[in-house]
């Protein structure tokens, strides 16, 4: 997938194309940032940049078409590698040694060797020491392209020796895009699923979309009733609990339910503060949230942003579901 391909991200696809038209990109790259928002897609098309057979010399871009962009593409080009984590969830020192033992050699028939490194945080640690040296001295003719979501869990000495590229969520109408581009869904699928993704298309994919949609009904009833007596709220609290069966599906159902509240409130302070209303991630849901938003002043608005935080806190220490829903709702 070549760069103008990747959604989103524009300013570090450019930063990236830029140094590969310059011959300038660094050797050691760290792409960081939340899972599903293009990472690997980007590796991938780092890769193409450099290899890419049929690229003009006026586009900072690969063609995308040529035998060597479908190759890297498929995982079948010679002088691309990806390591990953092997059944044990972990990346071993010998998978790290063969890639840096493949990595010495000239491309085959390319003009880089690239190695991506997906989920580079699950490297064992003597797998981190063992690329410490290739890192520090690169390769000649090689990049090394590491994809994480946790770059924290990396040594220091292999983030030291990287150029870090961060990057931030997607916003809803990408994710949206994405969706019914690449995988099927139609307008009205997408933007529902695209309003939960919390800018992430791998989330969004593995969504279920009617559960979302009770979440944040019933997130929006109890939003209707802030401010009002303390017995309403805590009649409408219960629509919380309505989990069904044990107590772990109980709190799953609340859960839902807390994440829905953040997502709506985030929504209604920005409306509240006049922001681009493109950034909603509940855009499906405008005209409710203009109602809301005009029923609550931004103090408000944080304060009951504030108590569903440490509500969604409380229970993830397994505190009651019960005594999390009753204590928001009075704090609301």
């Amino acid at each position: 997938m070549p760069f103008r391909e990747v959604v989103g991200h524009r300013r570090l696809l450019t930063l990236l194309s830029h140094a590969i038209a310059r011959g300038s990109l660094t050797p050691s790259l760290i792409l960081s940032g939340p899972d599903g928002v293009g990472k690997r897609l980007t590796a991938v098309a780092v890769a193409q940049a450099l290899n890419c057979v049929d690229r003009r010399s006026t586009i900072d871009d690969a063609c995308g078409e040529c035998s060597a962009c479908r190759r890297i593409a498929r995982g079948m080009h010679a002088d691309v590698q990806t390591i990953e984590p092997g059944d044990t969830g972990s990346i071993k020192i010998d998978q790290v040694r063969a890639a840096i033992d493949r990595a010495v050699y000239r491309p085959f028939e390319g003009r880089r060797r690239v190695t991506i490194i997906e989920q580079a945080d699950a490297l064992v640690p003597g797998a981190q020491n063992a690329l410490l040296k290739t890192l520090e001295e690169p390769l000649p003719a090689s990049v090394f392209i590491l994809v994480t979501s946790r770059p924290d869990t990396l040594l220091p000495t292999v983030r030291s020796r990287c150029a870090q590229l961060r990057f931030g969520r997607l916003n809803v109408a990408d994710v949206a895009a994405v969706l019914e581009r690449s995988h099927g869904f139609s307008r009205a699928e997408a933007s529902t699923a695209a309003a939960a993704s919390d800018g992430s298309v791998q989330r969004a994919l593995a969504l279920e979309t009617e559960t979302f949609l009770d979440a944040r009904s019933d997130a929006e009833d109890l939003l209707h009733v802030a401010g009002r007596d303390v017995r309403t709220r805590l009649d409408q609290a219960r629509e919380l609990l309505k989990g069904g069966g044990s107590a772990s599906s109980e709190r799953a159902h609340l859960g839902a339910r807390l994440e829905a509240l953040s997502s709506v409130l985030r929504d209604i302070g920005l409306l509240t503060s006049g922001a681009d209303a493109r950034f909603l991630a509940n855009i499906d849901r405008r005209p409710a949230l203009d109602a809301l938003a005009r029923s609550a002043g931004p103090e408000r608005i944080a304060q009951t942003f504030a108590a569903v935080t440490r509500a969604s806190d409380a229970l993830e220490r397994n505190v009651s579901p019960k005594v999390v829903a009753d204590w928001l709702a009075v704090q609301m």
